[in-house]
């Protein structure tokens, strides 16, 4: 009964939100009678800004797709100074994207209404697909990438099962980039700014000959850390602790600087359209990145653990050393990698083939390979006793092959049938020493080495049929039935390659091996009818689902072959409005969903069922992920974008979601019916510029104030017995001002990020040594940065 009134008032909420709008677009075409000539002149304008999205498989103005779509193209994420796919959550509602910390490599986490993943080990499957030209990006590690040379971004909110697949139960994130072009183009822009910060990218585009087209861009991003990392010993020297200073560490005792930038990449395309019949597009990509860990301070420090020290150092430095002493199967002390390293690269075919005029045959061929390698210091402070450090080195490839036939019935229908196929393995060596278990005590130190292969495949096949039965209702149907299949093999041996002893049954692992297949049908539904040219409405029924699989990081035999988890699923109840009021002057979509949650996969902290004693007594370290639950979750969302005179222009976004547990799963203890099953429940955002023409041959001027907030955030509790613990809310404000000479080719900006200085945690934190180590630590927000950018096109 409870989630019915909450139902019925999200309904009854957002009709009263979209009242106004519906009286305004049922209006518009007597006003539009009246004022033909006005309109005009403004419809051109608004034509101009137009954005084509292509989430049906198929070309569509943004404003006639049944779906909840943010859309943005270059020109606005230069704009907004958006240079990495991780900035474009603050403009899109209930979106979330987060650079993740040291332990987690070169890798983001993606969630969208609440449901996602932080996870970068491949074996665990995002819950945002992220595609590159139409072709999936399979894992979190490398999704931090730069939006170089794009032609705009689509973020599609809700499950998208039927139309990006599997992994997309929260939404899809799709990059496209610029199409080679019958055209010789190009630009190049250089930035300065804080910290030494350097950026340097171009493209430029040759017509080879007619038919024959190419587009070649790069990019090159360095900049300085700012969160220091302090020599302790350097800092404090004669502590109670004895932990002496390094013979090589500078006067001013820091060693390093955490959170900077080190990124390459390169792209090239190649584009054959001799004629209407044939499109055919080859690329290649390639991605170098080099920097030092992620900027994460000590958070959490309890002393009764920590030698009766407080190591916080304060809100830009660490005295985390990444420094184990000798101890075990250590004969002598070493120094944990301090550096992040990514290499990837990926090559692509699109080829489009008309086959008649209501018939195109489209395939889309993949490969990528990537190699990363990261080291981390898991308690986050210099004090041996407590220490635990982990190496990590991965290794992924991944093909796939799409094949889509689109067709129409005349005005009657479109269709499309298509099938997927992919092929992945992954191999995840590590490194680890933990000695946080039974500290001091060697022969309790749990020292390993894991070499894992993971193989995954999966198989779709999928249909989309849109029907018109009049010139104003459309209907859509979707279905697609996905099978997947994983195997997976535990190495578990000791550090030189031998066979492993040690008091936790780690070693019993060795050779293991655990497999997983699964299937599921998603499908679609959805209507939607145009009341007038400037005023849409749809209603919308759709399903999702993210992956099952096995636990990856078993510590026992047990847990990995009863660590097997399910599928977590979705289904979403969407009803949204999309106008153009005032001559187009304003847009403003609404969209209000519901979303019933089920098998919620959630790491869990204690394996005691998984390895057969009663809750709480298991005494052998546990990392599994499982189905935490069931739960129910409902929102409203807002986008408006506002040109109230010419020059002027105003966007601004709102979105609110909120939740419960309905069920929570015996095996996990850190989360309570009463918890938030989401969080958090506002952001919201506001830009606002206003292109000034100085006149004669002086150009324009284009000052832009961007504001985002983001409320709240739930980040855990620390024992099962504790309060949840919160990120409180905070706003960040982003300003830019635009120098163009009047041809518009060349411009001069100076921006600042987070103009107020806004101290900050990003939304993750790692406490999984909270009750071993007594400590957590956190990823810090980037403080206030200016820099000053030329750009010029030719």
């Amino acid at each position: 009964m409870a989630i019915a009134n909450r139902t019925a008032g999200i309904v009854r909420l957002f009709s009263a939100g979209s009242a106004a709008a519906l009286a305004f677009g049922l209006a518009m075409p007597a006003f539009a009678q009246e004022a033909a000539q006005a309109q005009s002149t403004s419809d051109d304008a608004a034509a101009s800004r137009e954005i084509v999205v292509t989430a049906q498989f198929r070309s569509q103005r943004l404003q006639d797709t049944p779906l909840s779509i943010t859309a943005v193209d270059s020109k606005l994420l230069e704009a907004r100074n958006q240079t990495d796919i991780s900035q474009i959550a603050a403009q899109a509602p209930n979106v979330q994207l987060t650079q993740m910390g040291g332990a987690f490599g070169s890798s983001m986490a993606a969630y969208i209404r609440g449901i996602g993943q932080y996870d970068f080990n491949p074996a665990y499957e995002p819950g945002v697909g992220i595609y590159v030209d139409d072709v999936y990006f399979a894992t979190l590690t490398g999704s931090v990438m730069d939006l170089l040379d794009l032609d705009r971004v689509e973020v599609l909110r809700g499950p998208q099962g039927t139309l990006t697949g599997r992994n997309s139960i929260g939404g899809a994130i799709k990059l496209f980039s610029a199409k080679p072009a019958a055209e010789n183009s190009g630009s190049v822009e250089a930035a300065y700014g804080s910290r030494n910060r350097i950026d340097l990218r171009g493209s430029a585009n040759f017509k080879l000959a007619e038919g024959l087209y190419a587009r070649v861009s790069g990019v090159f991003k360095r900049q300085d850390g700012y969160v220091s990392q302090i020599d302790y010993g350097c800092a404090k020297p004669g502590n109670a602790l004895g932990i002496a200073g390094n013979a090589s560490t500078p006067s001013n005792c820091v060693v390093a600087k955490l959170g900077e930038k080190n990124y390459s990449g390169l792209r090239g395309s190649l584009r054959y359209n001799p004629n209407d019949t044939i499109d055919w597009t080859v690329t290649g990509d390639y991605t170098y990145e080099n920097r030092s860990n992620a900027a994460s301070v000590l958070t959490v420090d309890n002393t009764a653990k920590t030698g009766g020290v407080d190591f916080r150092c304060g809100n830009f430095c660490t005295y985390a050393n990444f420094y184990m002493p000798a101890g075990g199967q250590a004969g002598q002390a070493y120094t944990m990698p301090m550096n992040t390293m990514f290499t990837g690269w990926g090559v692509s075919s699109n080829l489009k083939y008309t086959l008649s005029d209501n018939l195109n045959l489209q395939s889309i061929t993949a490969y990528r390979k990537y190699h990363q390698t990261f080291g981390t210091d898991d308690d986050f402070t210099p004090y041996g006793p407590i220490g635990g450090a982990g190496y990590n080195d991965l290794t992924f490839r991944f093909f796939s092959q799409e094949l889509r036939l689109n067709g129409k019935i005349g005005s009657l229908a479109e269709w499309t049938i298509g099938g997927f196929y992919n092929d992945q393995t992954s191999v995840y060596f590590t490194r680890q020493d933990i000695r946080y278990i039974v500290p001091n005590v060697p022969s309790f130190y749990l020292q390993f080495q894991g070499n894992d292969p993971v193989k995954a495949n999966s198989k779709a096949g999928f249909a989309t049929l849109i029907l018109h039965p009049t010139s104003k209702l459309n209907v859509t149907a979707g279905l697609r039935y996905t099978s997947e299949h994983k195997d997976y093999t535990f190495v578990r041996q000791n550090w030189s390659g031998g066979a492993l002893v040690d008091p936790f049954g780690v070693g019993a692992l060795n050779g293991s091996v655990a497999n997983y297949d699964g299937n599921k049908l998603d499908w679609r539904i959805s209507a939607d009818y145009r009341f007038s040219p400037q005023l849409m409405a749809y209603a919308t029924v759709s399903t999702g689902f993210k992956g099952g699989g096995v636990t990856a990081r078993p510590f026992t035999k047990t847990q990995a072959t009863n660590g097997t988890f399910r599928p977590e699923t979705l289904t979403s109840y969407e009803l949204g409005l999309k106008s153009d009021l005032f001559d187009r002057r304003l847009r403003l979509n609404l969209a209000g969903f519901v979303n019933d949650y089920k098998n919620i996969q959630l790491p869990i902290s204690d394996c005691s069922l998984l390895d057969g004693f009663a809750p709480g007594t298991d005494p052998y370290p546990c990392a599994a992920i499982q189905n935490a639950g069931d739960g129910k979750m409902w929102g409203l969302e807002g986008e408006l974008s506002a040109t109230p005179i010419d020059g002027l222009n105003i966007d601004a976004t709102l979105s609110w979601i909120d939740g419960e547990w309905n069920r929570i799963s015996a095996q996990v203890t850190s989360i309570k019916l009463s918890d938030p099953i989401t969080s958090p429940n506002w952001r919201g955002s506001a830009g606002i510029q206003y292109t000034a023409d100085l006149g004669g041959s002086n150009g324009t001027l284009t000052p832009r104030f961007d504001l985002v907030y983001t409320g709240k955030q739930q980040i855990g509790r620390l024992t099962v017995t504790s309060p949840l613990d919160y990120n409180p809310a905070f706003a960040l404000a982003n300003a830019r001002l635009t120098w163009k000479n009047p041809k518009q080719d060349l411009a001069i900006s100076f921006e600042v990020s987070n103009l107020f200085d806004k101290y900050y945690y990003l939304p993750l934190r790692f406490q999984a040594l909270y009750a071993s180590a007594g400590t957590v630590y956190s990823n810090v927000g980037r403080p206030r940065e200016w820099a000053i950018s030329v750009r010029k096109s030719f």
